[in-house]
């Protein structure tokens, strides 16, 4: 049996189909259409919302692979590994994609190295090699600095994980269906050292900076660590997540769970506030899927002025002591009996 077909791996909660699994068929969808085969989604877990797996036709799957099992409802490493690459044996899909997360993250390179095959982590591209029918996985490296070009020519599936939020989903067609195909789990494949005892979310400052709706971002303008708070300040008043440029987390201002672009995180908020960010080509990649961008710069030359849909020409010191009088009087007014 020849190596076939282009799968991503889905990922689920509590039942449900996350949102990074509609984003990467979108790039499944690219792919799978150069190739001219069929994109597939596999999902691992308890139990599926039967929605869910209809969206993810509509989001562009031709086929949805589902491996159920109560020992699948929580992502551990080796059950996960081990069921994910029975599936791979017995499919035999060409290339595999997952996204960046803990369980993109986690799982991938242990499959890769099931599967003797490679793997390339963190991509921010993907294409087809027109001459070959390669997967072209770029990413970057040394510190973001340059981009590398890397290839699978000699094994299969060709694996890579890909950024969450580093693109949109592809808009649901209602008109979109296909196969389901559900695989028998055995009790050995879902093994596991680990027991689930206890779930408690981080709650580290920046640690949820890539669900957030709103990103409140500071960059290197800011001069000094105790000018930086007033980043924290601002997002209080939204209800948003602190963003930060690699220089300020260098600096130690901000932990590296805030850090915005192709060294950090990519972000795709619906309201995204750089502040004293001058907007270099690594951070801007980390924002360019975010709906509306505001910018706070002295440089009417700064790059960020490029892609925001909103900027402000000023220094930051002057406009923030402003905007927060404004914030704060409408917080008043907000309380008053």
């Amino acid at each position: 049996m020849a190596y076939k077909g282009v799968w991503i791996l889905g990922e689920q909660q509590e039942g449900r189909i996350r949102l990074v699994s509609y984003e990467l068929l979108k790039r499944g969808r690219e792919l799978a259409d150069k190739r001219q085969v069929e994109l597939w989604a596999v999902v691992l877990g308890k139990q599926i919302s039967q929605p869910d797996i209809e969206e993810l036709f509509q989001r562009g799957a031709d086929r949805v692979l589902i491996a159920l099992h109560p020992g699948l409802e929580h992502f551990f490493p080796e059950p996960y590994t081990r069921c994910l690459s029975h599936l791979i044996q017995k499919y035999q899909p060409e290339i595999l994609i997952a996204s960046a997360t803990t369980t993109g993250r986690t799982v991938a390179p242990a499959v890769a190295i099931t599967c003797n095959t490679g793997l390339t982590a963190d991509c921010t591209g993907l294409d087809i090699e027109p001459e070959t029918g390669n997967l072209i996985q770029t990413r970057p490296a040394i510190g973001g600095n340059i981009l590398a070009t890397i290839k699978t020519p000699n094994h299969r599936p060709q694996m890579a994980t890909v950024r969450p939020h580093s693109n949109k989903p592809l808009e649901a067609d209602l008109s979109r269906s296909g196969e389901i195909i559900y695989e028998k789990v055995n009790d050995d494949l879902v093994k596991s050292r680990v027991r689930r005892r206890d779930f408690r979310p981080i709650g580290a400052e920046g640690s949820n900076i890539q669900d957030a709706e709103i990103v409140i971002a500071g960059g290197k303008g800011f001069k000094k660590e105790d000018n930086f708070r007033t980043v924290a300040q601002l997002a209080s008043y939204f209800k948003a997540a602190v963003g930060a440029t690699r220089d300020v987390v260098d600096l130690g201002w901000a932990t590296y769970p805030q850090q915005v672009g192709l060294s950090g995180k990519t972000v795709s908020p619906k309201l995204y506030v750089a502040i004293g960010i001058s907007g270099s080509v690594q951070h801007l990649a980390g924002i360019k899927t975010a709906e509306n961008i505001v910018a706070i710069n002295n440089d009417p030359e700064a790059q960020i002025f490029q892609v925001a849909d909103f900027g402000i020409v000023a220094d930051l010191f002057e406009v923030l002591p402003v905007l927060q009088e404004k914030l704060n009087q409408r917080a008043e007014s907000k309380f008053k009996i």
